[in-house]
């Protein structure tokens, strides 16, 4: 379906299907690991992303205290995805800048804009929350079904 690489293109990948839901997260976590103003993760499950080349795990802390696992291209160092690990390993975020035509991956919703950078100008087009979100209100039904079946099975 879509395709991505890291920034050398020793790690290459395929989405199997299209993502659940795309965040733009303006949390200070995501700028500091990202780099940028804010991070745009696509949710998807592991298991619908062929992922080719070697990668490294890097683990960093969350407020959870469960941590987050950070899967970046071993040779570049480039983040292609990361998974919260209060949900298991299940359940992907994809980096969407690592996908050959980011534009197929737009933003369902922006999250804890009460960080984010000044100069950043919301989309009135895209629901925008402070914190996070009420999810079963803001995720299509299919996406949400497909959220249950990857954490928890059919």
């Amino acid at each position: 379906m879509h395709k991505g690489r890291c920034a050398c293109g020793s790690v290459t990948y395929e989405m199997t299907s299209g993502p659940m839901f795309v965040h733009n997260c303006h949390c200070t976590d995501c700028q500091r690991q990202s780099g940028s103003a804010y991070v745009v993760n696509a949710m998807i499950e592991r298991d619908r992303l062929n992922i080719s080349g070697a990668l490294t795990d890097h683990l960093v802390e969350t407020p959870s205290g469960s941590g987050q696992k950070i899967c970046r291209c071993a040779d570049c160092g480039v983040a292609i995805y990361s998974a919260y690990l209060v949900r298991g390993e299940k359940l992907s975020f994809l980096r969407v800048g690592t996908l050959d035509d980011p534009n197929v991956c737009p933003p369902d919703v922006q999250i804890w804009t009460r960080s984010k950078q000044a100069w950043v100008t919301l989309s009135n087009d895209i629901p925008a929350f402070e914190e996070y979100y009420d999810m079963k209100a803001q995720w299509p039904v299919e996406a949400w079904e497909r959220r249950k079946a990857c954490l928890y099975g059919d």
